[in-house]
C-alpha cells in the first residue's frame, strides 16, 4: 500500500506540472479583416486573468495591455495599400494603331506588344477598343523584413512601475497567414489617336489567420492564480494559444486611366496619364482604401526596331480613411502618398511573342514603419524579443520578368512574375500574374 500510495504521489507530481504547461487553445472568427488584431488580443482575444489580491487589495481582469493590437493596424493599411498599387498590366492594348489617312486605313504602332507592368506613350488609336482580364496571386511573407511566421510583442502590465507582482509581462510570438488574390478586368477605347480612357474594375479575396502563442512571464509574482489565462472551459493555465481568422471577398476599388500623348517622333514619344481611384472596394475588409486617389503620371517610350525602352514616373494623392486611423472606432486619417516610378524594356524575340522586363518602384512618403528591438524587464535582468512602431518614408523596389504571346489574331496572352528586391514594406517573395488582352 505504501508503495503505490509513493506512486501515485509522483505520478501526481510529474503530471501537475505538465497540465499547467499544456496550451489553452482558444479561436475566434473576425467579419471585418481591418480589426484581426483588436479582435485578437481585445476583451474577448487574449486577456490575463487574476484570483489572488494584489497588495492594495484589488484583483482584476485584463490588465495587460501594449501598442501591438492598436498599432500594427498599420499591417492592415500596408496590406491594402500592397494590394491597390502593386502594379497590373496596363488597360491599354498590346496591339496599338494609327489611321494613315492616306491609306484609308489603321497601321500598328509598334513592332512589339508592349510592356506588361508598365506604360508606353502609345495609344489605341481613335475608335479602338481593347478588354483584358488578369489574375494575381499573393502571399504575403514579411514586413519590413520581419518573418510573419515569427513576428514577437510584448505585453506589460498597467502601471508596472508601481511594483508589487505588476512587473510580469505576457510574451507572444505571432504567426500571420495574409493571401490575397486580385483580379481585374479592364475596358480600354481610344477617343481619338492621342487619347485613350481605361476603366478598371478589380474583384479583391482576402483570407488572415493571425496564430498568436502566449506566455505569463511570471518576474514579480510566483502564485499562479495571481495572472493566468481562462479557457472557455474554465480551466487556467500560463500558456494560451489563440487564433484568429477571416475571409473576405467582394470588388476592390474601381480606376479610371486617362493617357495623352504629347510628342511623339519616328522612334520615340511621350504621353502625360491621370489615374482617378474611386473608393468602391470595402475597407474595413481590406478590399478597397476607404479614400479617394489620384495619379498624374508621365510616360517615355521609344522603337527600335525589336526593342523598346520605357520610362514611367508618376505620383499618387490619397486621402483620408479609418485604415489610417483607428478602424475600430471609425476614426480617419490620411493613407500616405506615394510617388511611383518605373523603367524596363520590352523585346520582340519572335513575330508572336515579345519579352518584358521592368525595375518597379514605390517611395511611400511618412508611414507607420516597425523594427524589430529588445524588451528590458522590470526585474533588472530578463530581456525579450519585440517590435517598436515609428514613422517616416521608405523606398520599395521589385524586378518584373514575362512574356506576352500572340495565340491568334489580336489575343494576347500575359504571364509575369514579380519579384523584391529590399526588405521594404509589405513583401511576397514572388506573386506570379496571367492575363489575356484582345483588341478591337
Amino acid at each position: 500500500m505504501r508503495i503505490a500510495l509513493g506512486t501515485m504521489m509522483v505520478l501526481l507530481a510529474v503530471a501537475a506540472p505538465a497540465q499547467a504547461q499544456t496550451p489553452i487553445n482558444l479561436s475566434v472568427h473576425v467579419t471585418e479583416l481591418s480589426q484581426i488584431f483588436t479582435e485578437l488580443y481585445g476583451p474577448q482575444g487574449l486577456v490575463v486573468n487574476s484570483l489572488t489580491p494584489l497588495p492594495d487589495g484589488s484583483t482584476h481582469s485584463g490588465h495587460f495591455n501594449s501598442g501591438f493590437e492598436s498599432e500594427f493596424s498599420q499591417f492592415g493599411t500596408a496590406l491594402t495599400g500592397q494590394i491597390v498599387s502593386l502594379p497590373l498590366p496596363p488597360p491599354a492594348s498590346g496591339f496599338t494603331y494609327k489611321f494613315d489617312s492616306g491609306l484609308g486605313v489603321f497601321t500598328r504602332t509598334s513592332n512589339t506588344f508592349g510592356p506588361i507592368m508598365s506604360e508606353r506613350y502609345e495609344t489605341l488609336g481613335a475608335h479602338r477598343v481593347s478588354v483584358g482580364f488578369a489574375h494575381q496571386r499573393l502571399s504575403f511573407d514579411a514586413i519590413e523584413g520581419l518573418d510573419l511566421g515569427h513576428v514577437p510583442a510584448v505585453f506589460t502590465h498597467d502601471d508596472a512601475e508601481q511594483l508589487g507582482g505588476k512587473e510580469d509581462v505576457v510574451t507572444t510570438v505571432n504567426d500571420i497567414e495574409a493571401n490575397v488574390t486580385r483580379s481585374a478586368t479592364f475596358f480600354s477605347y481610344g477617343i481619338t489617336d492621342g487619347l485613350d480612357i481605361s476603366v478598371v474594375v478589380p474583384f479583391i479575396t482576402a483570407d488572415i489567420v493571425v496564430t498568436s502563442d502566449a506566455t505569463i512571464q511570471r518576474l514579480g509574482t510566483t502564485d499562479p492564480s495571481t495572472h493566468f489565462f481562462r479557457a472557455l472551459d474554465d480551466s487556467i493555465g500560463s500558456r494560451r494559444i489563440f487564433t484568429a481568422f477571416g475571409h473576405a471577398s467582394g470588388p476592390g476599388d474601381l480606376a479610371i486611366r486617362l493617357k495623352q500623348t504629347i510628342g511623339k517622333s519616328a522612334k520615340q514619344g511621350m504621353a502625360l496619364g491621370l489615374d482617378l481611384r474611386l473608393p468602391t472596394g470595402d475597407e474595413k475588409n481590406l478590399l478597397g482604401t476607404g479614400a479617394p486617389g489620384v495619379q498624374p503620371f508621365f510616360v517615355w517610350s521609344a522603337n527600335y526596331g525589336t526593342f523598346s525602352p520605357h520610362l514611367n514616373a508618376g505620383y499618387q494623392w490619397n486621402g483620408s480613411s479609418v485604415l489610417g486611423g483607428e478602424p475600430g472606432s471609425g476614426i480617419s486619417g490620411d493613407l500616405p502618398d506615394v510617388g511611383t516610378y518605373s523603367a524596363g524594356a520590352v523585346i520582340g524575340i519572335h513575330p508572336r511573342v515579345t519579352a518584358a522586363v521592368d525595375l518597379i518602384g514605390r517611395y511611400v512618403i511618412d508611414s507607420s514603419r516597425l523594427q524589430p528591438q529588445d524588451f528590458h524587464a522590470l526585474d533588472g535582468h530578463s530581456v525579450f524579443p519585440n517590435i517598436a512602431f515609428t514613422s517616416g518614408s521608405f523606398n520599395e523596389l521589385s524586378a518584373a520578368a514575362g512574356v506576352k504571346l500572340n495565340l491568334f489574331g489580336r489575343l494576347l496572352l500575359d504571364l509575369n512574375l514579380l519579384m523584391p528586391l529590399d526588405d521594404a514594406g509589405l513583401r511576397d517573395k514572388v506573386s506570379p500574374l496571367i492575363g489575356i488582352e484582345y483588341a478591337f
